[in-house]
């Protein structure tokens, strides 16, 4: 599915679709201390029931399927989907996932203790959603935005990573990154509360391979690049990490988690 919107790259055109076996294969990369946050909030672990947007592959139901928690699962992207519905069922894991957009959601009021956001918030148009987001929780449920992003300015591989996709993706707007709080929209706090928030380092070991698929598996890159820019993208960034990657890295990234509750009712 294309997707066009005016406050991502400039309105330039992505399709998750395009890259789904390479997001599939490489980004599932969150480090153990990235869930176990999760968990020691008491939050999608056994007897709950969790909704996963922007699910893509299935990234956070399937590596906390172990937690006990009922996991579904949506995302705009057929294809994101197909991946997500293959390697639950080849990990034997009952986790329902749904091809439909955010705004599109339709399942009963009071459904689920926790609904998840995970790299993926920024995209909703929230007058639509945020609404339907309390409406779907219980009420003592929570909305759990969660992000992880490699900070340039701070990693040298890094940066110069993201220097050769802003060469070919010059309006990609996610380069640049810095540690922040994640941001909530206005609309937001008409029908919830912000519970917490919290920001923190972590170290995520890759491979060059496993970089570059990273890379790849991004929206400045495959799923936005055509044929040809693609396959300069590919050539030059991999000559990059043979001149300054050894074979094995870390790359340091910040990670960041907002818990909304939904604001009571008189």
């Amino acid at each position: 599915m294309i997707i066009t919107d005016s406050r991502i790259d400039a309105g330039k055109a992505f399709d998750w679709g395009r890259t789904s076996e390479e997001y599939a294969k490489y980004r599932d990369i969150y480090p153990e201390e990235f869930y176990k946050r999760i968990v020691d909030r008491g939050l999608c672990t056994d007897g709950q029931k969790v909704l996963d947007l922007g699910t893509g592959t299935g990234v956070l139901p399937r590596n906390m399927y172990r937690y006990g928690a009922e996991w579904t699962g949506t995302d705009i992207s057929p294809e994101q989907i197909e991946q997500a519905k293959r390697l639950s069922d080849e990990a034997g894991m009952k986790i329902d996932f749904y091809a439909v957009p955010t705004e599109d959601i339709d399942f009963p009021a009071n459904s689920f203790d926790v609904i998840t956001a995970c790299q993926c918030f920024w995209y909703f148009d929230h007058e639509r959603v945020m609404p339907k987001l309390a409406e779907l929780l219980k009420p003592n449920g929570s909305l759990l935005i969660l992000y992880m992003a490699w900070l340039p300015y701070e990693d040298r591989i890094a940066g110069a990573s993201e220097e050769v996709i802003l060469k070919y993706s010059p309006k990609w707007s996610g380069a640049g990154e810095k540690r922040h709080p994640i941001w909530i929209p206005d609309v937001a706090y008409d029908h919830f509360e912000l519970a917490e928030h919290e920001e923190y380092d972590l170290k995520v070991p890759f491979t060059k391979e496993s970089w570059h698929g990273r890379m790849k598996a991004s929206r400045g890159v495959g799923a936005s690049l055509s044929g040809e820019e693609l396959a300069k993208w590919d050539a030059e960034h991999r000559k990059l990490l043979d001149e300054i990657a050894p074979d094995e890295f870390e790359i340091l990234h910040y990670a960041a988690l907002a818990r909304l509750i939904p604001k009571k009712t008189s």
